[in-house]
């Protein structure tokens, strides 16, 4: 009943996809990002359904941990952009949340901090993303001011990449090296592993993986890898076919006639388009997947539809299925017409797309 537009969200591909990142580092632990609503998928959904097998999990910030929290998740939950404020310390505490730490004035703020139980600190370097993180020259200070303080539990030596989805870069080599030599005097749990690390970069799966993009059965690699391929699709973005026409060569399809037909063509509109988060800016033959048969976008995305070619397809008519992202064609597919990359796709999808989740 009512307007088709709908992301089934499968769990068990999100279990499938957990374990995977488990399986190629069996003895280390995995903190399942669950970041921006699950990647626009629905943290606390995904989070219940793999908190019985899941190590921890990880968030950017207070507010989402909370939300799971009072969602009834129990396990660990990191923050990984850790606190803003000195505020949420005693909630951090309270809540038994790991906490990431990327500055010396962070530090200085918790040393002051009156806490019911210490906090596990999640210790970032900036080994080259140079987004955030303690310097290296800084770093081992920084280690060792927090083994001083008491409300400090167990620290985790952190670090994030900035290419390690291109496995040829030498950045990542850079920035391993910078990590290894800066903490070779320090004895503490490890964890620098991204989705593209955890699947690319053996050395790289310390003590605490942290697999984000690929849970959603997205890979971030632009070309085929052996571990990536066999991720699957968690979020599969469907609606309808809602009206077909007829037209002959020369005429013109949608806003400013960005399409012209060159021969005779069925087009058949589809109730999907940028309100709900398909992007605006998808290509001109842009894939979808009518009654299983692929075929392409043709003219612009409006507001609520977009239009696809369906001259090759002799059993489509109205109410017919079509698939935008999923199981039968890989979001990262998409993402590469649209300029953009999966997790824009993922985050981008709104409220009145129907969320449908099973177990298949």
């Amino acid at each position: 009943m009512g307007r088709a537009a709908t992301a089934t969200i499968n769990l068990n591909a999100f279990r499938d996809n957990y374990r995977l990142a488990k399986s190629v580092a069996p003895h280390q632990q995995a903190v399942a990002i669950i970041k921006a609503d699950g990647y626009g998928h629905g943290a606390i959904k995904l989070a219940l359904a793999l908190e019985p097998e899941a190590d921890a999990f990880g968030v950017a910030c207070i507010e989402e941990a909370l939300e799971l929290r009072h969602g009834g998740i129990k396990k660990p939950i990191l923050l990984l952009e850790g606190f803003f404020t000195a505020d949420e310390l005693p909630i951090i505490s309270d809540n038994q949340f790991w906490c990431a730490v990327h500055s010396l004035e962070q530090i200085e703020t918790l040393a002051q901090a009156n806490l019911n139980r210490p906090i596990n600190i999640w210790l970032k370097m900036d080994s080259g993303m140079h987004r955030l993180g303690v310097m290296p020259n800084d770093y081992v200070m920084a280690y060792e001011k927090l083994t001083q303080l008491p409300q400090v539990h167990q620290i985790v030596l952190m670090s994030h990449f900035a290419s390690a989805d291109d496995l040829t870069s030498e950045i990542t080599r850079k920035q391993i090296d910078c990590f290894n030599q800066t903490t070779a005097s320090i004895d503490a749990p490890i964890s620098i592993a991204n989705s593209a690390a955890t699947l690319g970069h053996e050395e790289t799966r310390h003590e605490f993986q942290r697999p984000g993009i690929m849970l959603y059965g997205a890979t971030p690699f632009e070309h085929s890898h052996p571990l990536a391929d066999q991720l699957k699709a968690v979020m599969t973005l469907s609606s309808e076919i809602i009206a077909i026409r007829a037209l002959d060569a020369g005429e013109g399809v949608g806003y400013s006639h960005r399409h012209v037909c060159q021969t005779p063509t069925k087009v058949g509109t589809v109730a999907m388009g940028y309100a709900d988060g398909y992007p605006r800016h998808a290509k001109e033959g842009t894939p979808v997947i009518v009654n299983g048969q692929r075929t392409q976008i043709i003219g612009r995305v409006s507001m609520d539809m977009l239009t696809v070619d369906l001259t090759h397809i002799k059993d489509a008519k109205v109410g017919s299925r079509v698939e935008l992202w999923g199981d039968n064609l890989p979001a990262a597919e998409v993402a590469r017409y649209a300029n953009t990359i999966p997790y824009t796709l993922f985050t981008g999808v709104t409220r009145r797309v129907h969320k449908k989740y099973v177990n298949e």
